[in-house]
């Protein structure tokens, strides 16, 4: 018999029954959390795909962003811009300057060799400079012509560089107008052989002295002094008088000459007897000592002298005579004879004193020229590394710190303050174009050269009034566009002085220019309503720094022109300049 105890069938279909309970409740379970964990699996793709899709939303407004900068920039910069293709040695892109350096309209420029836009000679130059270019990179070119459409020259600085944009070679070149800095190198030469020719001219012995105590320039006339010195120019002056004179006074008049070069204190000697060491024979000198500012912008010192020995001799023997007199007629005739020969050499003397008085105020009116020249340029430049550094490099910076923070920033976490920064970065950069772009307008509105000079003249009297709140008006014949780039430059180069001298001195409300053509002669008149002053004590710019006015009239001197101006205390003031009508 099977001792297993025997289960009712009930009981039986009972266990079977909740056993398929379970198992199906078990599948629906499965069920549950697989279609729980396929829902959360789609929701992180959607979201990665959105994520990416803001990602790339982003990087292509940034890439826009920078393509946009990179356009601004291109089109604002000072220098011209070239990009060249290198497989066919065209251009492909020109900024607007090159078109203000040319004279040529952007679609003459596109698709040209650079010879054929004035740059180089003829393509065979072209090839030359690629190919160069090509093999080293960077090219670096200093005066180089540039010929304007309108057959005006022009001086250049050529930059060129190579590079890869889309894993294509690409050249880039960059050109500067130097011609107004070749003029200006041109007049140092020139100042330097007028220095060089009143020195050779002068009728006293002079030589010249730099700021390290060496012989630069011996004229002729004092040749003689130096002649048994070898070697001479480039020498240590110290040198050269313990070889022509003994210690004692050589060293005083070192310590003379030094004290001048030093102290910039003038120095007019007593007659100077001695022997001299290289020769043995007693000479007597009487000389002055100035400091001057050499052309090449260093301190240098400049002596005149004159060698007295034949006039102390001829005097010693004008007093031996005189005793002779009583007792000898011939001899008295040959005393009146020397007396004339004295007579001759005092006026010879006279002449000579004349001469080196005018030589010294032509050098001290030189010296004094030169010094405010250069006063102005600093003070310029000055001006120029203030603007650059407190305006533009703090907006830079501004820019660079928005940036950094933009970086590090989540754009998810807050996509509206990330918004709200990229929009004050952007404010920045916009300033910072603005600010260059003033800063550029000042150094030469870009209106007056595209437009003319009407409109540029406008475009400074609305600023003008702006800033200041003088009522300005402006009448001018419109046949002046007609006059050369020349004329209309230094028209409104003076207009531009003379509104600013208004501001500054004048306390006027109102001020007006006019421009006018009268039997072929242009006239310019800037009058304000101003307190005027005394023309007799201000009309030269060596009393109290009028460089401003020196400047209006050079300008127009330069163009043959005339400058008045006509001012009394409390009556205002008329700056007025005439010029032949120059067409181009």
């Amino acid at each position: 018999m099977n001792n297993q105890t025997k289960v009712p069938h009930s009981v039986k279909s009972n266990i079977l029954r909740n056993g398929a309970m379970v198992a199906m409740n078990e599948a629906l379970v499965l069920g549950s959390v697989r279609q729980h964990v396929l829902t959360e699996a789609a929701e992180a793709a959607n979201a990665r795909l959105e994520v990416e899709i803001v990602e790339r939303k982003r990087a292509e407004e940034s890439l826009r962003i920078s393509e946009v900068r990179y356009r601004r920039f291109f089109e604002m910069a000072s220098d011209g811009i070239l990009v060249v293709d290198p497989a066919s040695a065209a251009v492909t892109d020109a900024n607007p300057q090159m078109t203000r350096l040319t004279g040529r309209p952007r679609d003459q420029l596109v698709g040209r060799q650079l010879w054929e836009i004035g740059l180089l000679g003829d393509a065979a130059a072209s090839r030359r400079l690629l190919t160069q270019l090509e093999s080293l990179g960077e090219i670096h070119l200093e005066e180089l012509p540039l010929d304007r459409l309108d057959g005006h020259h022009q001086t250049v600085e050529v930059v060129a560089i190579s590079y890869r944009e889309e894993d294509l070679p690409v050249f880039k070149i960059n050109i500067r107008d130097i011609t107004g800095r070749k003029l200006a190198d041109d007049m140092l030469r020139r100042n330097e052989a007028l220095f060089a020719a009143i020195i050779e001219l002068s009728p006293a012995g002079v030589f010249v002295l730099d700021a390290k105590f060496r012989l630069q320039q011996v004229n002729p006339k004092a040749m003689h002094v130096f002649k048994n010195v070898h070697p001479l120019i480039g020498r240590d002056f110290g040198e050269i008088l313990d070889i022509l004179w003994p210690n004692p006074p050589a060293d005083e008049v070192i310590g003379i000459f030094r004290h001048t070069l030093e102290t910039g204190e003038p120095y007019r000697s007593p007659e100077f007897t001695e022997r001299r060491k290289d020769t043995g024979i007693e000479e007597v000198y009487e000389y002055q000592t100035l400091s001057v500012t050499l052309p090449d912008g260093e301190r240098g010192l400049v002596c005149f002298f004159n060698n007295i020995t034949e006039r102390k001799n001829s005097e010693a023997a004008q007093r031996r005579l005189d005793v002779m007199t009583a007792s000898n007629v011939k001899l008295k005739k040959e005393i009146v004879r020397r007396q004339a020969v004295e007579e001759s050499l005092q006026r010879n003397q006279q002449l000579q004193i004349l001469l080196l008085e005018q030589s010294k105020q032509q050098e001290e009116l030189l010296r004094d020229l030169s010094h405010r020249v250069l006063h102005a340029q600093e003070d310029e430049r000055n001006r120029i590394s203030r603007e650059l550094h407190d305006v533009i490099s703090q907006n830079f910076i501004g820019i660079n710190v928005s940036i950094a923070t933009l970086g590090n920033g989540d754009p998810a976490a807050d996509p509206e303050e990330f918004q709200r920064k990229i929009a004050s970065t952007q404010e920045i950069v916009e300033d910072s174009v603005k600010r260059v772009h003033d800063f550029a307008r000042e150094l030469r509105p870009a209106v007056l050269d595209d437009l003319g000079l009407i409109p540029a003249l406008h475009s400074h009297l609305r600023t003008f009034m702006k800033e200041t709140g003088i009522r300005s008006t402006l009448s001018a014949f419109a046949g002046i566009e007609q006059a050369n780039g020349s004329m209309r430059t230094a028209l409104y180069r003076i207009a531009q002085e003379a509104l600013t001298n208004i501001s500054r001195h004048a306390q006027a409300s109102q001020a007006a220019v006019r421009i006018t053509l009268l039997d072929g002669v242009v006239q310019m008149e800037i009058q304000d309503d101003g307190i005027g002053f005394e023309v007799a004590g201000n009309s030269h710019a060596v009393k109290a720094n009028r460089l401003g006015l020196l400047g209006m009239k050079e300008r127009i001197e330069m163009l043959g022109g005339c400058f008045q101006i006509e001012s009394h205390p409390g009556r205002g003031t008329i700056v007025r300049v005439s010029v032949s009508n120059l067409c181009p």
